[in-house]
């Protein structure tokens, strides 16, 4: 069932692919520059998203750990930080908020000349590519199609998400990441990736406040 917050993001995130769409398909310039700009407020807002999962996670930590077994804590401090990363990797941990000039290293070796290992290129290939979309790709299929049914038919599986407190997610979650991603696909301008991550960080915010699995935050 949804929840009054799922039903406000999933409105949330329709406007926001409507626009992405329009515009994708009758103004890419304005796309690109506008819309998904560098900086812009779709940028910050997966910022915003990644962030707000990290503190939930945090929060969990400090007020259900003590009743909680330490691979439950270790799950959730591992998720934690896991944002926490991502959150400050988008914006380059806060670069050009705050006017910083990247370092040697990072000028040399990374695409944007930014202080963020996503863009850094290794041995010609960007690790953007290997590892944050394809790897990540791979990762999100396992995590969004198969395990939700692996969590329902087979014990173990259960036991194992829930000893390390892993959220899975409900059904409506899984179709909202495939009609995302259908729309971003066919966007023509090369910077409605930025859609897409901020469709992610906002599904998996929902994910992580109503999993399918959600007694495992709350107090006994």
């Amino acid at each position: 069932m949804l929840t009054k917050i799922d039903k406000i993001a999933y409105v949330f995130l329709a406007v926001v692919m409507g626009i992405s769409v329009y515009y994708g398909f009758t103004d890419g310039e304005f796309f690109n520059k506008g819309i998904a700009r560098e900086d812009g407020s779709v940028e910050y807002g997966t910022a915003v998203f990644l962030f707000l999962i990290s503190l939930l996670c945090f929060y969990r930590l400090a007020t259900l750990g003590k009743y909680n077994s330490l691979t439950w804590k270790v799950g959730v401090l591992g998720f934690a930080l896991l944002f926490l990363f991502g959150a400050g990797e988008e914006i380059s941990w806060g670069q050009r908020i705050f006017d910083i000039e990247s370092g040697e290293y990072f000028l040399e070796n990374n695409a944007q000349k930014e202080t963020n290992l996503h863009n850094l290129v290794v041995g010609g290939k960007k690790v953007n590519k290997i590892i944050f979309s394809q790897l990540l790709m791979l990762v999100m299929v396992i995590y969004l199609i198969i395990v939700p049914i692996l969590y329902r038919r087979k014990q173990w599986v259960k036991d194992l998400f829930d000893r390390f407190a892993v959220p899975v997610v409900q059904w409506h979650h899984t179709i909202a990441f495939l009609a995302s991603t259908l729309l971003v696909s066919i966007i023509p301008p090369d910077r409605k990736w930025e859609v897409y991550e901020l469709a992610f960080g906002l599904i998996f915010l929902l994910i992580f406040l109503h999993p399918l699995n959600s007694h495992l935050f709350r107090k006994p």
